[in-house]
């Protein structure tokens, strides 16, 4: 009876309390457990002065994670920090860091708190496709474009001529104009940076007059929505407008001389060219204001260079012309005024797909806080920005990341960090833990698979010249079926005959 009733009492001993066995020879611990932490605001926890302390990071905006050496709570957006907490100048972050490690992750997570605020995500041009899936979650709009996929027509005004006539009935007659004159000036746009691309050389100033004129009769006569080949038609008939700036002098052969270039070049985007037709038909899917939305270009392939750059010089050119309208009529109090989250994500491929890419970009960094918008460019190293063709466009490339409102840094090989901290100042502590981010993931010999990668998910987030805040990105079970970039390599079916041990298997 003895020996049985001991049994419970010898299986309690042989399980070690909390700090080990004490006693000579054992592993009794003296070293106490951290205390658990309960965050509360000042009003809930004056009561426990003084063990109440500050939580040390900002925690205005999008919850992105938790700091990695307190495991205070981080919340960081740009738009956040730019318009509630003034911590940032510029509503725009710039992300950095080496593939796989979860850039556009914590971007997703950025776009997906921000539409929770009320701030409209834009994908404008996404060649991955990474947010396609986010974007339908959220109940936005997909825009698929690519060779027989989708057509978005350059000289469609959008929502613009609606826009103008909604203002002029309010009374608006001096903003009505000027948004005409913007969707206007966006078409031009677009026709000589296809010119341009088609070419490799841009458009003689002849060209962009005759151009402007020929748009213009077209606004007046035209009835519908035009396309390219009714801007060739134009031209091709010589109305008396276009002819004046064509500076013919009454002689046919001398137009048809001075426009032959251009009529060429036309014929090429309206007859299925390099650039195909993708921008000669009717727009499929007109991009709304009211909505997130994304433009699926996965379609287009990296080998097509030219297709890839003037599809996303489109794109963007509807993305924020449709910004311009909402801000118009909001301006006027016509609407609700409405914030948007602009993600150029893989802004290398974009930079160096042909011409006119880099002062694009440029032109958007400058005037995104007038615009009213955010904005988030992802790229993997500083390499990829100074590997453009001229210094000049290097300059620009890098004043991206010098501009920028945050720079949120992901592991990085050594190699970079001359680079990086000529751009943006980093300490020694600091360039060693990205550094350490960017070691590759160990052998598991329990799965025998490769662990997880000691930097996925860990990011540092600078501002300025001040310390930057290490965070650790964890998802939630919803948001891990929409981050999933390898679908392509779950399943796989087999072709061949079997292996010689699956056939023994078998």
């Amino acid at each position: 009876m003895n020996a049985k009733a001991d049994q419970p009492r010898q299986a309690r001993l042989q399980r070690p309390p909390m700090r080990g066995w004490l006693g000579r020879g054992r592993g009794q611990s003296n070293y106490l457990q951290q205390a658990s932490e309960w965050r509360g605001t000042t009003v809930q926890v004056c009561g426990m002065w003084p063990f109440a302390i500050g939580t040390g990071t900002p925690m205005v905006g999008v919850p992105l994670g938790r700091h990695i050496h307190t495991g205070a709570t981080l919340c960081c957006d740009p738009i956040s920090w730019f318009q509630r907490a003034k911590l940032i100048s510029n509503p725009s972050a710039f992300v950095l860091g080496k593939p796989g490690l979860g850039k556009s992750t914590i971007v997703r997570r950025m776009a997906t708190g921000l539409a929770g605020y009320g701030v409209m995500p834009l994908v404008l041009g996404d060649l991955k496709p990474d947010y396609v899936d986010l974007i339908e979650a959220l109940g936005g709009q997909v825009i698929t474009l690519g060779r027989g996929r989708g057509y978005l027509n350059i000289l469609d005004p959008g929502e613009a001529t609606q826009a103008a006539a909604r203002l002029h009935a309010a009374g608006f007659t001096k903003q009505a104009a000027q948004v005409v004159a913007d969707a206007h000036g966006r078409r031009h746009t677009m026709v000589s940076a296809l010119l341009t691309i088609l070419r490799s050389a841009p458009p003689t100033d002849r060209e962009e007059t005759i151009i402007d004129r020929a748009l213009k009769h077209l606004d007046a006569h035209h009835q519908g929505i035009p396309v390219l080949g009714d801007l060739l038609r134009v031209i091709q008939d010589g109305p008396p407008e276009v002819r004046a700036v064509a500076l013919d002098r009454g002689d046919d052969t001398r137009y048809q001389a001075i426009t032959e270039s251009l009529e060429a070049s036309l014929i090429g985007l309206v007859g299925g060219g390099r650039l195909g037709e993708t921008f000669a038909r009717q727009t499929t899917n007109p991009m709304r204001r009211d909505a997130p939305v994304v433009y699926d270009v996965s379609a287009i392939d990296d080998s097509e260079m030219d297709l890839q750059a003037a599809t996303l010089l489109a794109c963007w050119s509807a993305g924020f012309g449709t910004v311009n309208v909402a801000n118009a009529l909001a301006d006027a109090g016509l609407e609700p005024r409405r914030h948007y989250f602009v993600i150029l994500d893989e802004l290398w491929r974009a930079l160096r797909a042909g011409r006119g890419m880099v002062d694009r970009v440029d032109a958007l960094t400058r005037l995104n806080r007038q615009r009213g918008v955010g904005m988030a460019m992802i790229s993997h190293t500083m390499s990829d920005l100074l590997a453009l063709a001229t210094e000049e466009d290097r300059m620009k490339a890098r004043g991206f990341v010098e501009r920028s409102g945050m720079v949120i840094c992901g592991g990085l090989p050594s190699a970079e960090m001359p680079q990086l901290t000529a751009a943006v100042p980093f300490s020694h502590a600091e360039q060693e833990l990205l550094i350490g981010w960017q070691d590759p993931p160990a052998w598991d010999p329990t799965t025998g698979r490769e662990a997880e990668p000691p930097g996925r998910g860990k990011f540092l987030v600078k501002v300025g010249g001040r310390p930057g805040i290490p965070v650790d990105v964890q998802l939630t079970s919803t948001e891990e079926s929409i981050n999933d970039t390898n679908k392509l390599w779950h399943t796989q079916s087999r072709v061949g005959p079997l292996e010689p041990t699956e056939a023994v298997r078998a």
